[in-house]
């Protein structure tokens, strides 16, 4: 049976929705329902878009073209999955990575596997249904999907650019410039500095030639003086008079 589905890359924006060697397929829920028994499988057809026109179908799973065989065939099978994973009631959100397997070709290239894509392409791909005793239903092919071109390392100059020598002049004068309007600032702010500190002169401040003190301790509360004493300047403490000496003889 063909079924009218046509498979297709996403729409939406997706991180790697397409890469130089992979590319992300919609998921075909409820495609293969009343086409499909519990024990199919579904597998995915990829094709180089000139050569699926060329592309027949295998009469049993061993006669399934392999991941190897592209650059010779241009065309293999990949993905089988049980057709129940793609079956209703309920869409699903997930994508198909078609490419996405490293380290395919492992297992001695006898077995369908999804490796890298070896060229941009572009590619064309439909999906088969295959029981027992074959094929029994396939989708449309998809549109040309093209892969993206992968940067050569031999085209990467590793040498910075040359700039020519009008360049080299605008941007001396420019370094230039800015280096002289740099000291004028400096000059402006240093004169202004030096002139501040100039103007503060000690001798000539509110509190010159004025005696005050300050204290670092409370001051003591007064204390009566002792009879007989008598105080000597402010500062110098109380000292108690000495006894009148004898009187001289006459």
């Amino acid at each position: 049976a063909l079924l009218p589905y046509v498979p297709r890359v996403p729409p939406t924006a997706l991180p790697g929705k397409v890469t130089a060697t992979t590319f992300a397929l919609e998921m075909p829920c409820c495609v293969f329902d009343g086409h499909a028994d519990a024990s199919d499988a579904v597998w995915l057809v990829v094709a180089f878009a000139n050569a699926s026109d060329a592309f027949r179908n295998p009469p049993s799973r061993d006669d399934v073209p392999l991941y190897q065989r592209l650059p010779t065939a241009h065309s293999y099978m990949t993905l089988e999955t049980a057709a129940a994973a793609y079956a209703c009631p309920a869409p699903s959100t997930a994508v198909l990575r078609v490419g996405g397997d490293t380290a395919c070709g492992g297992q001695g290239g006898r077995d369908p596997c999804n490796g890298p894509l070896p060229s941009p392409g572009p590619y064309r791909v439909k999906f088969l249904v295959m029981g027992c005793h074959g094929p029994k239903a396939e989708t449309r092919w998809s549109d040309p999907i093209l892969l993206r071109r992968a940067a050569s390392p031999s085209t990467i100059d590793p040498a910075p650019a040359r700039r020519d020598s009008a360049a080299v002049v605008v941007a001396s004068i420019l370094a230039s410039l800015g280096a002289a309007l740099a000291a004028a600032v400096l000059g402006a702010v240093g004169a202004e500095v030096w002139e501040s500190l100039c103007r503060r002169d000690p001798g000539n401040g509110p509190f010159a030639h004025r005696s005050y003190r300050t204290h670092h301790i409370p001051l003591a509360l007064p204390q009566p003086l002792p009879p007989g004493c008598r105080c000597s300047p402010p500062g110098l403490g109380c000292f108690a008079p000495r006894p009148p000496g004898p009187c001289p003889a006459k």
